[in-house]
């Protein structure tokens, strides 16, 4: 009688915890950056901010369509090349992800949108910045910094109004990114009366431009406009020393405004030159940047470079337009996602008809004992 008491027991124990993990559902987010290559500390702290949201999120026993929620985390590795990137996209919709957090670079999110697209799941970025990734209007593209028409326009804007420079020599590293920075660097200021008097072009594996230097030295300009990423800002800047271009101003997108390119600089005076701009505000101007950077400190000393704020506020958003839909369909989720109105860490998130974020912020830095501090 005992045995079978015993027995009717285990086996209703067994039927309670069958119903328990029956319940729970697993969704999965994707993430792509560049976590190999000379990009990857970017990559890596974009990682790291999306697996802080999931962790959180994971302590907060949310319960959608009535099955508690455990969200997974699958990260790839583009190596910031479109090719891989869009390996990586194909791979994440097979694996049916329920979102997507990236990618980094505009060169590889560009071509992986339309991957997204093809098969319905939403993508938010918040560190790709050339407005054509939001031009073909997918219905599954989100952005949740400013673009480079704002990055490039702030920074001409603050070139020829408030530094009254009248003459700028522009480098590109030919990317979809660095382009696209350039371009409207270029178009700004021009308008406001500034001459560009040289162009050049690198790329993004280079680490020697003494040549380029050599030809922009010769034409004496107040400043130089760089459109590229730091691991070729900061060797850029060594070798504007090493030619005597010490007073020559540097300017650059959120590509070159980290807080590695001051290592990479490696003591060169003219990072003091630098002046560069990031989408959003500073982190002690960001609603929640703050704590949340002590935080993200804690569980990753040293490795915070710039958008992993974006990527952590990227996370949340997926999921709260899951919570406000009911279910972690894409299909049905997605429509919310256009409609959030999100409190962050980064800002409060809301979108136009194109997945372009509304009033985007832009800051201004400069460096200040090798260290970034906004103007």
């Amino acid at each position: 009688m005992q045995l079978k008491l015993k027995l009717t027991v285990v086996a209703a124990i067994a039927a309670v915890v069958g119903v328990a993990s029956a319940q729970e559902q697993v969704v999965k987010i994707g993430h792509v950056a560049p976590v190999s290559g000379a990009q990857a500390h970017y990559g890596k702290d974009n990682e790291n901010g999306a697996r802080m949201a999931i962790e959180e999120l994971n302590t907060q026993n949310i319960v959608i369509g009535g099955k508690k929620i455990k969200f997974e985390l699958q990260a790839e590795d583009d190596a910031a090349d479109p090719k891989q990137g869009t390996a990586a996209a194909q791979k994440l919709c097979d694996s049916k992800v329920a979102g997507v957090v990236g990618h980094l670079n505009s060169g590889t999110t560009i071509p992986a949108s339309k991957v997204y697209n093809d098969c319905g799941i939403p993508h938010v970025t918040g560190a790709a910045t050339n407005p054509n990734l939001t031009k073909p209007g997918y219905k599954t593209t989100f952005r949740i910094i400013a673009n480079d028409n704002a990055l490039g326009a702030g920074l001409a804007n603050y070139a020829a109004d408030t530094l009254k420079l009248k003459t700028v020599a522009i480098i590109d590293d030919r990317t979809a990114y660095g382009q696209g920075v350039a371009a409207v660097f270029k178009k700004v200021a021009t308008e406001k009366g500034m001459k560009v008097v040289d162009e050049q072009f690198t790329t993004d594996k280079a680490t020697d431009f003494m040549a380029i230097l050599t030809a922009i030295k010769a034409k004496n300009p107040d400043a130089i406009f760089f459109g590229g990423m730091d691991p070729q800002g900061g060797p850029m800047l060594r070798q504007m020393e090493q030619l005597g271009l010490t007073k020559t101003k540097y300017f650059g997108g959120d590509g070159i405004c980290t807080s590695e390119i001051a290592k990479l600089a490696a003591g060169a005076k003219t990072l003091e030159n630098v002046v560069c701009a990031e989408g959003g505000s500073s982190l002690a101007k960001m609603p929640g940047g703050t704590a949340w950077k002590a935080k993200y400190d804690a569980k990753f000393p040293g490795q915070f470079q710039v958008y992993s704020p974006y990527t952590y506020d990227a996370t949340f958003l997926i999921v709260d337009a899951m919570k406000r839909a009911n279910s972690v369909d894409p299909k049905v989720y997605t429509p919310e996602l256009a409609k959030s109105n999100f409190k962050g860490v980064t800002s409060t998130i809301q979108f136009e008809p194109n997945g372009e974020m509304k009033n985007p912020a832009i800051t201004l830095y400069v460096y200040k004992d090798g260290k970034k501090v906004p103007l």
